[in-house]
């Protein structure tokens, strides 16, 4: 496409996602608000607090800090199996270094952030100059900024990100693009408005930069990926929608309307505080003047009413009731009381292992759509990085050469609960006696409870030497 094109085509798409704006825009100022202040008072943070142990915990249950949450193995079982998986544990345990010491938690909580309150999130994975801590580098892109299109595949494959960037801006992010001399580069200074495309081809991804100027679109940088350097990924996705939905806007009726209770009995506390007044227009009496306060005179003619009380309408105890009742389930719909943390600690080993598994049902179809959208294309746009620094052997993460395991607290449960079943089988063959047990391969059993339970590949005979033995 030339650039023409891709101005045009980030024009209609622009176009298209204008209906989701207003509704954005809500959200953000119902649960984060700006710094300078929104267009929203927000009087209850029931919602703002529920949404931010949401997105922690989704980083907790699905990418953990400084832990290792998934793993590579090889696809099929071959000669050489053994060293192949070694292989692919170092390369694994390459990744997990880079990660720990780049910036991929803060950012990716971050991401998270904008996926609970606006139903999409968007994360930039580059790769970071040599000679830093870590070959990968991550930027959480607001919505704000990104325009999505989603393509035959279903994923949205294709991202335009605009923004106003300075010179130096400009020279720093693009250094080997023509650009004219270096000019003065302070608030006044103008700003170049930038045009980012991504969007998938045969052979991967191109990317194409624009800077947009009277005289028409000037490029800046232009490549290809292997792997594309943006990666999108929804909470929900509704029938004939490109962009995702948000736990944040299935609770934003609730959420108004908690808010405005709150501010109403708000209004009413300060009406009981100070109360409402009414005095004779007597000549004496200034009421500007007046200063309810211990100890104040307030002067009055003689033989009038001077400052009485007036009588309050009447209680808004039922408020509280109402707002009990909408702070449960907007702490629901945040899922506050399924991923946060557990108040009782008298629960017995069943009761967590059941939490779990429900926790799991609960965001059954959520990760399944996290892990096709977003941690597969992350370990695939990582490894991609470090196999063109060199610090990993060529491998394709593609089902036929490896493929990738998820060690993650979430993917976790459907394991421990086929481990569960299995040892119960092995206990049942048990008590059958030894004609029973000579039927199981235990080597085989170990195994296989190793790879379900997400155990590292150390701890395992190969398979070879198992059998000699």
């Amino acid at each position: 496409m030339t650039p023409e094109e891709i101005l045009a085509r980030h024009v209609r798409a622009l176009d298209r996602r204008r209906a989701q704006e207003a509704l954005w825009q809500d959200c953000y100022d119902h649960v984060l608000p700006p710094v300078t202040g929104g267009r929203v008072a927000i009087y209850d943070a029931t919602a703002a607090d529920a949404a931010e142990q949401l997105a922690a915990s989704l980083l907790a249950e699905l990418t953990p800090p400084w832990s290792r949450w998934f793993g590579l193995a090889p696809a099929r079982s071959v000669e050489g199996d053994a060293e192949a998986a070694m292989v692919l544990e170092e390369a694994a345990e390459t990744l997990q270094g880079h990660l720990d010491r780049s910036n991929f938690a803060l950012e990716m909580h971050q991401a998270f952030l904008d996926l609970v309150i606006a139903g999409t999130g968007l994360l930039l994975v580059e790769e970071a100059p040599v000679g830093e801590p870590s070959a990968l580098r991550f930027t959480a892109v607001s919505l704000r900024e990104a325009v999505l299109e989603e393509g035959p595949s279903g994923r949205l494959d294709t991202v335009f990100r605009a923004a106003r960037l300075s010179e130096a801006a400009l020279r720093a992010r693009y250094p080997a693009a023509a650009l004219p001399p270096d000019g003065e580069d302070n608030a006044e200074a103008p700003r170049h408005r930038v045009v980012e495309a991504v969007w998938p081809d045969r052979n991967g991804h191109r990317f194409l930069a624009l800077m947009v100027t009277d005289r028409g679109p000037e490029v800046l940088a232009e490549g290809r990926f292997a792997e594309s350097p943006f990666i999108a990924f929804r909470w929900l996705k509704a029938p004939g929608e490109s962009y995702g939905r948000g736990p944040v806007a299935k609770a934003l009726p609730d959420i108004r309307t908690a808010n405005k209770v709150v501010e109403l009995v708000l209004k009413n506390a300060s009406i009981a505080a100070t109360g409402i007044w009414q005095a004779d227009d007597d000549g004496v009496l200034n009421p500007a003047t007046v200063r309810l306060e211990p100890g104040a005179i307030i002067p009055k003619a003689p033989g009038s009413a001077g400052l009485t009380p007036l009588a309050a309408p009447g209680n808004f105890d039922v408020s509280q009731l109402v707002l009990t009742d909408l702070r449960a389930r907007i702490r629901g719909a945040l899922l506050a009381d399924r991923l946060g943390p557990q108040r009782n600690d008298n629960m017995t080993a069943t009761e967590v292992l059941e939490r779990s598994a429900q926790t799991a049902r609960l965001l059954g179809a959520t990760y399944g759509r996290l892990q096709a959208e977003l941690l597969t294309p992350l370990i695939a746009r990582c490894l991609s990085v470090l196999r063109r620094r060199g610090e990993i052997p060529p491998l394709l993460l593609d089902g036929r050469e490896a493929v990738l395991r998820y060690r993650s607290p979430l993917a976790q449960v459907q394991g421990r609960a086929d481990a569960a079943n299995t040892l119960l089988f092995l206990q049942a063959v048990r008590a059958m006696g030894p004609e029973a047990v000579a039927q199981i391969d235990t080597a085989a059993a170990a195994r296989w409870l190793g790879r379900t339970l997400s155990a590292p590949a150390e701890v395992l005979l190969p398979p070879a030497q198992t059998d000699k033995e």
